[in-house]
């Protein structure tokens, strides 16, 4: 489910292997393209553009350049949490769906099987494939809801 149409994700398990993965596509490693990829592999989850960048001392439109390439490609994709940037994932070790906490702002991946029920309700309701890869499901964790009904 990448935001890229018609693209194979790429499958890999560390940097050696995306290393890989991308000469296979007849793609070559430049300093900046091998600078983003660690970040991203450093990263606790999905981070921005403007996160990767100063961590690792590059100009923005770099990284924009670099992560737009890595998603044609089928290595990156990016996802959106409400109001906020573009937040970008490394594909390779399996797609992932959001929930994200628009109180608190914590995001909870989840597999994209364990959505299943949800995709199907819509669609016997209102007849929509749905797919929650792009756009987060956004509302209230547990621990939010929680707070709120004992305040």
């Amino acid at each position: 489910m990448t935001s890229a149409p018609n693209v194979q994700p790429l499958s890999f398990e560390d940097l050696p292997g995306a290393v890989k993965a991308l000469r296979e596509r007849g793609m070559r490693l430049s300093t900046s393209r091998r600078l983003v990829l660690e970040a991203l592999f450093a990263a606790n989850g999905p981070v921005s553009a403007e996160q990767l960048a100063e961590q690792r001392g590059l100009e923005l439109t770099s990284v924009y350049r670099n992560l737009e390439t890595l998603e044609r490609h089928g290595l990156v994709r990016h996802v959106h949490f409400g109001h906020g940037p573009g937040l970008y994932v490394l594909v390779g070790h399996g797609e992932h769906e959001y929930l994200f906490c628009d109180r608190c702002g914590t995001a909870r991946a989840v597999e994209p099987d364990e959505l299943d029920p949800v995709r199907a309700q819509i669609k016997s309701r209102f007849g929509h494939e749905a797919r929650f890869a792009h756009f987060a499901i956004v509302g209230t964790c547990a621990e939010c809801a929680r707070a709120r009904d004992n305040s």
